[in-house]
């Protein structure tokens, strides 16, 4: 019998990664052997224990479906960051059919932001892109209400007090200025919720629109909205190097 935390066995079943599979237990969606789960860092037994996300059976993967499998997504505006939608609208397993193995986002984009996602069914490589400790860096396309000046500049490099505390260390290198909005680049090494949103809006330059178009050394180069591809070798090597 190998026992494993229940984390962990929601990953490798391909249902979410390890910190949204935190999520999920604590807020009461996770049952094991027909009781509902709450406490953090329970060990099941995947082979005899039964798992049920939202009163759905969990089928553990079977040796043949356990290759580790990394893909990258061009992630439209107007979809969600997950495989499922209560409310019906469009997820990011609409536009990966093809993808035969059970793989989850790595990290949230928001629905109405576009960019780069990596698709995986490796939770280990999955925790250290996304945990702060690791400063993966992400880099996005931000268009902004109004025109960025070198004071604005400053408060967001240095951070901006937030509802969560304080904002990340941001580089934010103006790109465009238009008649009445600025595109810029942001760099941060923090996932935080809605972060660069929250940051811009509370010096008063709400966002317009936002694009990820890196994330660790990955790009979205040539890859057209709502295509993915699967990684190349050099690419998973140099992210399974990440310390």
């Amino acid at each position: 019998m190998t026992l494993v935390r229940l984390h962990k066995a929601l990953a490798d079943a391909g249902i979410v990664s390890r910190r949204g599979g935190e999520e999920m237990i604590r807020a009461g969606k996770v049952s094991v052997n027909g009781r509902v789960i709450r406490e953090k860092g329970l060990k099941i037994d995947p082979a005899s224990d039964r798992i049920r996300v939202e009163g759905k059976l969990v089928r553990q993967p079977s040796a043949a479906t356990t290759a580790k499998v990394y893909f990258l997504l061009h992630k439209p505006r107007g979809v969600i960051t997950s495989l499922h939608d209560p409310e019906g609208r469009s997820t990011v397993k609409d536009f990966i059919p093809r993808i035969k193995h059970k793989v989850f986002p790595v990290g949230r984009l928001d629905y109405d932001a576009e960019g780069l996602l990596l698709l995986t069914n490796d939770g280990d490589l999955a925790l250290r892109l996304t945990h702060p400790r690791y400063e993966v860096p992400r880099t996005y396309l931000v268009k902004v209400k109004g025109a960025l000046g070198p004071r604005e500049l400053q408060r967001i490099g240095k951070g901006v007090r937030l509802e969560d505390g304080q904002s990340p260390a941001m580089k934010v290198i103006p790109t465009k200025r238009l008649q009445k909005n600025s595109w810029v680049r942001v760099q941060l090494h923090e996932g935080r919720n809605r972060v660069i949103k929250r940051t811009f809006e509370a010096i008063g330059h709400p966002v317009l629109r936002l694009k990820r178009i890196g994330f660790s050394s990955l790009t979205l180069d040539g890859l057209l909205p709502g295509h993915y591809r699967a990684l190349t070798a050099p690419e998973i090597t140099q992210l399974r190097g990440l310390p």
